[in-house]
């Protein structure tokens, strides 16, 4: 993985298609490379590093394959096998120069297949798992491109998404898909090909997501789709929502700095409609079952990974403690491996921003093939999990270019929070108090941004512990999984080593860790087990460690006696994870920016993890 972006139509293809990589470059990404195809020739030219240096190399080229070429293909790579060099950057040529190809996902059977190859005299250059399959449709071809990558494929273990074309037959792109993501974006005149709706979406509104095995061939003539037996298929043409202004950085400095403030508007947007006073409960229509299929529900099981599992985690608190529903919290790739107990009374919750998480995908298909009821939370329309699910719930939180989640986090959590308001109802919680919930929910805006004024504030706390290199995140009950969030933040994007604990994990092990320079932020809100918490923070005081402590506005008590202090408006327990987490992801955002991080784009990590 990890951008693929394609181009065939009557513009320069070089530009368009290196616009797009940049356009994705939030994924993440250690090379890039384009390929276009003119006049019989093929022009390729690859980039270690950034896609502005890939822009220089394209501008100083002087080619005029891509000065000329209204076809072309191209990619920003996270490398999976292999270090991130110019051979090993796609696009990939096949030892005659004729086909070219670029690849997001894996090839399991990749060494069996270059073997295979080798028999035939057909060597390898690169290190990579991809490049084994661009020689092996060009090892398939016999006069017809699809063909070739319809017989290739069927070789292949694994995932991809791919865009193939060669001089052979120029005025073709070939794509296909199989558990990594490609749609099409439909302009006037021109096809687009990308793995992500962000690099289409300044051309066209028009979009078709591919489903599994599907393969389209896109010529002058428009664009036909097949399975892979050359059966012909039809996918709906669906109208893409995000502005095109909503992927730019405008006055602030950072992607994740816009985003963290733009929490409010994107919190109204997850509730909007959403809520129901005069019957107490949430409006989730997406999740297509009624109040009694809810009564029905046995056990709630949620499935994510990293900064959607913690989501999950508050969810699971609100569904036990409101709803009395058993629920349980599983990483997607242990869920997947570990065989689980399904019955046909569970829900299954898959959180995921992007709705491509390979784990989660491979969780959901788990829990559908043992019977269960599974539904998506994301915040991509269109996305696999959202349509594999069938049903589910938007987020509408609008792109989110930074890496490190935050406007996904928080609209996943509330989210969560309308699930359990609605099973709670059909259980029993009574129509007082699930209007009650209904009213915090919809404060939730408001408490985030009360915490957003405080930014300088906690700026000027981050600035006294950029220095530290290590810190500890401790909390309780609804605070256990932000303090995991946090940590999760802080080490994403500013490269401190940074643990979340249950409080009282702490000192079963890791309070021998503590020393003058490491940081400890305690999540001393208003809480059931807000004293045993105090009680730890005072611990790692005593062991000279600097707290800063996350209080509950007016709580003086909590407050007293602490190196800093954060402090978050009063809510329900339920409520304040979400004002409390964007404390957090400000303080870790400033101790980023103090230590110079390249935040937006924190090395090794990938926006969309594709691959398992």
């Amino acid at each position: 993985m990890c951008g693929i972006v394609g181009y065939f139509g009557k513009r320069n293809a070089s530009d368009i298609l290196v616009d797009g990589l940049r356009r994705m470059e939030y994924r993440g990404y250690d090379s890039a490379g384009v390929a276009c195809l003119y006049d019989g020739e093929i022009g390729v030219v690859k980039n270690p590093g950034k896609i502005k240096g890939l822009r220089e190399k394209v501008d100083a080229s002087g080619s005029g394959v891509l000065q000329n070429s209204i076809q072309g293909i191209g990619h920003t790579r996270w490398a999976t096998h292999g270090p991130p060099t110019e051979v090993n950057a796609h696009p990939h040529l096949d030892v005659s120069g004729h086909f070219v190809m670029v690849h997001n996902g894996i090839i399991e059977n990749y060494k069996q297949i270059r073997n295979g190859l080798s028999q035939h005299g057909i060597e390898c250059v690169s290190d990579t798992d991809s490049e084994v399959l661009v020689q092996l449709i060009a090892y398939c071809y016999k006069g017809n491109l699809e063909s070739a990558v319809s017989e290739a494929l069927k070789k292949v273990k694994g995932t991809y998404g791919i865009v193939v074309m060669t001089d052979k037959e120029p005025g073709k792109l070939v794509t296909a898909r199989c558990g990594s993501p490609i749609v099409l974006g439909l302009g006037k005149g021109e096809t687009l090909v990308a793995s992500d709706a962000a690099a289409i979406m300044p051309h066209t509104r028009d979009a078709v997501y591919l489903e599994d095995f599907d393969m389209a061939v896109i010529t002058d003539d428009g664009v036909q789709m097949f399975d892979l037996q050359h059966s012909p298929v039809d996918r709906e043409v669906t109208e893409m929502d995000w502005e095109e202004g909503a992927a730019e950085k405008g006055d602030y400095e950072h992607f994740m700095l816009k985003e963290m403030f733009e929490q409010p508007a994107a919190i109204r947007n997850a509730i909007r409609g959403r809520l129901d006073y005069e019957m107490g409960t949430s409006v989730l229509s997406g999740l297509d079952f009624s109040p009694r299929d809810a009564a029905l529900i046995s056990r709630i099981l949620v499935v994510g990974c990293g900064t959607s599992m913690h989501a999950g985690m508050v969810g699971e608190y609100a569904i036990e403690e409101m709803a009395g529903v058993p629920a349980e919290v599983e990483q997607a790739a242990e869920f997947r491996y570990r065989n689980p107990i399904i019955t046909p009374t569970d829900f299954v919750v898959a959180i995921s921003q992007s709705g491509e998480t390979a784990d989660t995908l491979a969780a959901v298909r788990e829990a559908k093939h043992k019977g269960a009821v599974v539904a998506g939370i994301c915040n991509v329309v269109g996305s696999t999990i959202a349509r594999e699910t069938g049903r589910g719930v938007y987020l509408h939180a609008g792109p989110e270019i930074g890496v490190a989640s935050t406007k996904a986090f928080t609209c996943q959590v509330s989210v969560m929070l309308m699930i359990a308001l609605k099973v709670a109802r059909t259980r029993r919680l009574p129509l007082h108090e699930g209007a009650e919930f209904c009213r915090w929910i919809e404060r939730l805006p408001e408490l985030v941004e009360k915490v957003l004024e405080q930014n300088d504030a906690i700026k000027s706390i981050a600035q006294k512990y950029a220095s530290c290199d290590n810190a500890f995140f401790i909390g309780r009950g609804y605070l256990y999984p932000v303090a995991l969030e946090g940590a999760l933040k802080l080490k994403e994007i500013s490269y401190v080593h940074a643990e979340g604990y249950h409080a009282a994990e702490l000192k079963h092990g890791p309070i021998a860790l503590l020393q003058e320079d490491t940081p400890v932020i305690a999540l001393l809100n208003n809480i059931p087990g807000k004293e045993k918490t105090i009680g730890n923070a005072e611990e790692c005081k005593a062991r000279k460690a600097p707290v800063i402590a996350v209080v509950t506005e007016g709580d003086e008590e909590a407050a007293e006696g602490f190196d800093d202090v954060i402090v978050i408006p009063e809510c329900p327990p339920s409520i304040t994870p979400v004002p409390t987490v964007v404390a957090l992801q400000l303080l870790s955002y400033h101790i980023a920016a103090a230590r110079g991080c390249e935040i937006d784009q924190p090395r090794n990590l990938a926006k969309s993890v594709t691959v398992e």
